[in-house]
């Protein structure tokens, strides 16, 4: 879906001008690996003081499949940005908002009951003539039905006590100040991220980011500005990590 080109941001093209998963996405991406840079540039600003952290090498061995001697600061950063990444909006992207889909269970059926039918068969006449009562009696019966669409509606809901990605519960997690800065710098780039998504789900031109039934694209909106502790099927937020 992407190809590299320095002319562009990030250094890809998208072959899809209006995807918003990936113009959003390699935003989100961003704002974490420059917050994991600054913030292991601050403890450990030399390829050297990585090879010396004994926890750092041990964790590195245990997890490389890189080649023997790959120990530099820049590998480091790139190993946790996607650590952060696959834990917090990457799999925002394909939970939290299976509810707004799958609540409706035709939409994505859990089980189907039946073969398809072969042609000259009447179950096949059936179908030909009325698709959509054949797809009924396929489908997922009542109980199976209310116990998928509970477990897809919890999990979609955002916790009362959620973290964001770019919020603390508090305040005293270092008593460092620059890295206190840039986890400032952090949360306010999120910020600036929710409301370009804002503006752009507002934009005509753009149908990928509303569509037909008009629902608003806010499947990577981090909600970082937001400390209501609402909860909820709210369809947006990322959380600074899973809890599965």
């Amino acid at each position: 879906m992407a190809v590299p080109d320095s002319g562009y941001p990030y250094g890809l093209k998208l072959m899809i001008n209006d995807y918003p998963y990936a113009i959003v996405g390699l935003e989100i991406w961003a704002a974490i690996e420059t917050w994991v840079t600054e913030y292991y540039s601050f403890y450990y600003p030399s390829d050297e003081t990585v090879k010396n952290d004994t926890e750092i090498q041990s964790w590195w061995s245990e997890k490389r499949t890189m080649v023997a001697g790959d120990e530099h600061i820049s590998h480091l950063t790139q190993a946790y940005t996607i650590i952060i990444w696959i834990a917090s909006a990457f799999h925002v992207a394909v939970n939290f908002r299976q509810y707004l889909y799958i609540g409706y269970l035709p939409n994505r059926p859990t089980v189907s009951h039946r073969f398809m039918p072969e042609p000259g068969t009447k179950e096949y006449d059936k179908l030909e003539n009325n698709p959509d009562l054949a797809f009924l009696k396929t489908i997922t019966a009542q109980f199976q039905t209310l116990l998928g669409v509970s477990l897809i509606e919890v999990l979609s809901m955002h916790a009362t006590d959620e973290i964001y990605l770019g919020q603390r519960d508090t305040a005293e997690w270092t008593i460092d100040d620059e890295p206190l800065a840039t986890f400032e710098r952090f949360g306010k780039k999120l910020v600036e991220i929710d409301s370009r998504i804002m503006e752009t789900n507002n934009d005509i031109k753009l149908k990928n980011r509303v569509g037909s039934m008009k629902v608003p694209y806010t499947l990577l909106y981090p909600n970082t500005s937001d400390y209501s502790r609402e909860g909820g099927l709210t369809g947006k937020g990322i959380p600074n990590s899973i809890s599965i």
